[in-house]
């Protein structure tokens, strides 16, 4: 995956907002929401899945 470009996150900001109708705090408040639900996900997956199916590789939490 490719890192994105600041035309990139400039994009998906004015995307955002346009969905919230230019709703500051009810985009941040769906971002944030989306968060707690991928971090659920992730634990979920990390129960699920074997270390051998990574090869060592466990998912973090936090951005390194």
């Amino acid at each position: 995956m490719q890192p994105m470009t600041k035309e990139d996150v400039d994009f998906e900001v004015q995307a955002a907002l346009a969905w919230h109708d230019d709703d500051v705090k009810a985009t941040i408040a769906t971002l944030l929401e989306d968060i707690s639900h991928l971090r659920q996900q992730l634990a979920l997956t990390e129960g699920a899945m074997s270390r051998g199916m990574t090869r060592g590789w466990s998912p973090a939490f936090e951005r390194k």
